[in-house]
């Protein structure tokens, strides 16, 4: 992930007055794993962020801080095999 997801996180949770305990206990994680997230230490599943986005009410674009026409890879673990995806956001290319 982007280095600016990390504080968009945190920005995000304390727009919406919750606690990182409030937020874990949402997506079903330990605090500690959520408290990874905030601090760069770790990143959340592709599944976990799109509930993180639900939760937080915001886009995975605004999360991750991904601009129109920007692409990032993101690495998807499971079962064991090592997935890439690469997402470009189009969104307003055909405006």
């Amino acid at each position: 992930m982007n280095s600016s997801f990390n504080k968009n996180l945190i920005e995000a949770r304390k727009l919406r007055e919750l606690t990182q305990k409030e937020v874990a206990n949402s997506l079903k994680v330990a605090e500690y794993t959520y408290a990874n997230w905030e601090q760069g230490r770790a990143e959340p599943s592709i599944s976990d962020l799109q509930k993180l986005c639900e939760i937080l009410d915001i886009s995975a674009n605004e999360l991750l801080n991904i601009e129109d026409g920007s692409t990032i890879k993101i690495t998807n673990y499971f079962n064991g095999n090592i997935e890439n995806i690469n997402f470009t956001n189009n969104k307003n290319k055909n405006k």
